[in-house]
C-alpha cells in the first residue's frame, strides 16, 4: 500500500511507495539520477559524443559513476595496482600495494613512486626511501593526496610532522601486524571491517572504503551486498529522500533500496542499464545517496535535509585519457564487456 503525504519543504504532494516510510520527491530523483548517470557512462563508452547526457546538471558538475568500481581511480586500482601481472600476488604484497595507493588515493602519487621504485614491495620496503620521495614532492608544492575525502594525519599515533610520513608508518604497522592474514581469516564482511577499523585513524568511513578496495582483490571475497557503512554524504542524501524512515536506521535504508532497485526502476519507467549484468550493490547505493545529496542541491534546493551545503563545488572537467574497463575477475563480467565492446565497434 502507498500513501499520500505532503513534503513540508516544498509543499508538493507526492505518493510514497514505501508506506509507512515517508519519502520526498528526492527519493524518485535518486532513481532517475542513477539511470541518467549510468546512461552517460555508456554513452561515453559508445563514443556518442560529449555531452553524454541530456541532463544539464550532470553535464555541468562532477559526479561519480553509479557503480563505484567503474570510477577512474577504482579502475586504476583494480587493473594497475591489484592485478598487474608483473606484481606479486601474495596477500601481503597485494595489501601493501592497496594501502600505498589508497591512503593517498591519487594516481599521480602512485606513478611518482613508480618512477623511483618500479615494483613496490613490502619485502624490500624502506621507510626512508619512500618518505624521501614524498617529501620531495611535497616540498615542490605537489599535491600528493586526493581531494575525494580527508585523510586524518594520525600524528598522535606515529609522531611525524608530515601526514604522509605517518601514513607510511600506518602501512608498516598494518603489515607487521599481519593484517592480510587477519582479513583472510575473517568469516564475514563486518568482521573484516572491524579489523581494518582497529588501526589508527581508520574510522567508519575510511575503514569501509578500504574494505571495499581490499575486497576487489583475492585477499577476501565477500559479496558487496553483505555489509554497508554509510558515510557523511550518504547520510545527507538519505535525509533528503526521507522524512520518516519508520524506525529503520541508515544501513537498513540502504539495504532496502538496494533490494528494491528493479521495482523502483520499473515503477518510474526508467531504463537502467546495469554494469554488464551486475546489479547495484550496497556500496553503489550508498554512493548514490552521497551523489544525490549533491545533485539535489541544484535540482531540489528547497529540500535541505540535514545538510548545510547549498552548492556543488566541483565542475565536470573532461578527462581525455581512455579507460579500458576491467573488473575483479571473480565478478565474471569481463568477458561480457569484451563482447559488448566488440559488438559496438561493429555497428
Amino acid at each position: 500500500m502507498s500513501v499520500s503525504k505532503k513534503n513540508i519543504n516544498s509543499g508538493v504532494t507526492i505518493i510514497s511507495p514505501l508506506s509507512p516510510i515517508k519519502t520526498t520527491e528526492v527519493y524518485d530523483t535518486y532513481w532517475k539520477f542513477a539511470a541518467l548517470r549510468q546512461e552517460a557512462f555508456f554513452n561515453k563508452i559508445e563514443n556518442k559524443g560529449c555531452p553524454w547526457s541530456n541532463d544539464s546538471i550532470i553535464n555541468t558538475y562532477r559526479f561519480t559513476n553509479a557503480y563505484r568500481a567503474a570510477d577512474r581511480v577504482s579502475q586504476y586500482l583494480i587493473r594497475d595496482v591489484i592485478y598487474r601481472e608483473e606484481y606479486s600476488d601474495s596477500p601481503k604484497e597485494i595489501l601493501f600495494r592497496i594501502l600505498l595507493f589508497k591512503l593517498f588515493n591519487k594516481i599521480d602519487t602512485w606513478e611518482l613512486i613508480l618512477a623511483h621504485i618500479p615494483n613496490p614491495t613490502f619485502e624490500y620496503y624502506d621507510f626512508n626511501v619512500y618518505n624521501d620521495i614524498l617529501n620531495a614532492a611535497f616540498n615542490a608544492g605537489e599535491t600528493i593526496y586526493s581531494a575525494a575525502y580527508i585523510m586524518p594525519s594520525v600524528k598522535s599515533s606515529f609522531g611525524y610532522t608530515r601526514k604522509h610520513s605517518n601514513h607510511l608508518k600506518l602501512i608498516e604497522l598494518m603489515l607487521n601486524d599481519k593484517a592480510e592474514e587477519q582479513l583472510s581469516n575473517a568469516n564475514n564482511m563486518q568482521k573484516a571491517f572491524e579489523i581494518i577499523k582497529s588501526f589508527p585513524g581508520l574510522g567508519n568511513f575510511l575503514a569501509y572504503q578500504l574494505l571495499i578496495d581490499i575486497n576487489y582483490s583475492r585477499i577476501i571475497n565477500f559479496s558487496e551486498s553483505e555489509f554497508v557503512m554509510p558515510g557523511p554524504g550518504a547520510l545527507g542524501g538519505i535525509s533528503k529522500c526521507f522524512t520518516d524512515t519508520a524506525g529503520l536506521n541508515e544501513k537498513e535504508i540502504i539495504k532496502l533500496v538496494t533490494d528494491r532497485q528493479e521495482i523502483e526502476f520499473e515503477r518510474l519507467g526508467l531504463n537502467f542499464k546495469s554494469l554488464w549484468g551486475r546489479d547495484l550493490q550496497l556500496i553503489d547505493c550508498q554512493n548514490l545517496f552521497c551523489e544525490v545529496d549533491k545533485y539535489s542541491r541544484v535540482r531540489h534546493p528547497e529540500i535541505t535535509g540535514n545538510s548545510k551545503r547549498t552548492r556543488i563545488k566541483q565542475k565536470y572537467k573532461r578527462n581525455h585519457q581512455p579507460i579500458e574497463y576491467w573488473f575483479p575477475p571473480k565478478w565474471n563480467i569481463n568477458s561480457r564487456i569484451a563482447e559488448d565492446l566488440t559488438y559496438q565497434n561493429q555497428i
